[in-house]
């Protein structure tokens, strides 16, 4: 994901929790100790439009942090958050408090890309380690940052899985990608494209206007040209916009979008009515009834009992970023440096895939997920070479 700017129901309510300090700042959470600790940051936009997106894997991360600290270790870690709104400026900002004035060990983050390539010189220059939950942005594992790793595919990977599922399973014959005109967005509409035109599918793409309301002029393209496939580049806020406008003018085009818009504001902004059947691409596995694995089950559970709100999107992966950073305090590491060496060669099973960074900080791991929109919920229907449309 990413803002330049993988449930939003439940998280929202969560949101009035994480009331936060000065902006420069963030505030401390639950799951702090005293005596010998560590402090380990978690960043991204917690209050704005897009917060449904980096509520869960904050609240993952959480999660973990306070399982490890329940231990009654002796180092125990405090989680502090620092609310970036998605704004690569303001990460900017945020990011160099955390460094100076917190003496963060290690970051969560940032949640999106736009603001993960602007803090990365920074993390990297002090040092200090960062491992994001969802900035699948390509170009992040391009700069040759030794402290920046990520526990989620990029989107080479999801436009590939999400490209032969839209071939294979949709059988579309001609598509039409829309975005936002951002990295993100654009970056993964134009992948989109490329991987379906390789299968020798007609494309045609339109950009929108995020802050916009009123996408007429691209709907009436899109029902112009006709598509088996509308499939949207960026956020929840625009995708839900964008598909109202679409249905209510009688387009009847299957309509997908990515890991920006797994969250049912999604939902909320097409209109339950208008969402049902959108489906849903990600290299986060969000499995509620722990149907992949036992560990997937135990987390869904723990999860719901301290949030009082489903596991949402990149919630594993907020949980598994936790404990990467965990098992190198546990190795004996409270200095960034020395928790970045072990975070080169930790290996263990995530919620739901291996966690194991290569020389780049990508994970080895790299299978994409499709959900579908039904009622008000996600539901998971499987990997892109598994998931079947009814």
């Amino acid at each position: 994901m990413r803002r330049n700017m993988m449930r939003i129901t439940g998280a929202v309510a969560v949101s009035a929790m994480l009331t936060l300090g000065a902006a420069a700042c963030g505030g401390d959470d639950e799951g702090s100790g005293g005596g010998d600790g560590v402090t380990i940051g978690v960043m991204g936009d917690l209050t704005g439009e897009n917060s449904g997106l980096v509520i869960p894997p904050k609240n993952g991360a959480q999660l973990a942090i306070d399982q490890y600290n329940a231990t009654n270790p002796k180092v125990k870690i405090t989680l502090k958050t620092y609310d970036s709104q998605g704004k690569p400026e303001q990460a900017t900002t945020l990011v160099q408090g955390a460094i100076k004035n917190d003496k963060i060990a290690g970051l969560i983050g940032p949640a999106f890309s736009g603001e993960s390539q602007s803090t990365g010189p920074i993390l990297e220059e002090a040092k200090v380690p960062s491992v994001s939950p969802s900035a699948t942005q390509i170009t992040l594992a391009e700069k040759g940052w030794k402290y920046w790793h990520r526990v989620v595919a990029d989107d080479a990977v999801q436009s590939a899985g999400a490209g032969e599922f839209i071939i294979n399973q949709l059988k579309a014959k001609k598509v039409y990608t829309v975005h936002d005109n951002q990295d993100y967005g654009k970056g993964l509409a134009d992948s989109i494209g490329n991987a379906v035109r390789g299968k020798g599918a007609e494309v045609q793409s339109d950009p929108v206007d995020d802050k916009a309301t009123d996408y007429s002029s691209t709907v009436n393209k899109i029902k112009s040209y006709n598509p088996d496939v509308v499939y949207y580049g960026g956020y929840y806020s625009v995708a839900g916009r964008l598909f109202k406008q679409l249905r209510e003018a009688g387009v009847k085009a299957k309509l997908m979008s990515g890991d920006g818009s797994v969250a049912t504001g999604l939902i909320e902004g097409a209109g339950q009515q208008n969402a049902q059947g959108v489906l849903l691409s990600c290299g986060c596995l969000i499995d509620e009834a722990g149907t992949t694995n036992a560990k997937s089950k135990k987390f869904a559970d723990d999860y719901l009992a301290k949030f009082k709100t489903p596991v949402g999107v990149y919630s594993g992966e907020g949980y598994d970023a936790a404990t990467a950073f965990i098992e190198a305090v546990k190795a004996g590491n409270t200095d960034p440096e020395k928790i970045n060496q072990f975070l080169s060669s930790v290996s263990f099973d995530g919620v739901g895939k291996p966690i194991k960074f290569d020389a780049k900080g990508e994970l080895a791991s790299q299978d994409i997920f499709v959900y579908e929109v039904k009622d008000n919920k996600l539901p998971l229907l499987g990997n892109t070479k598994e998931a079947k449309v009814g």
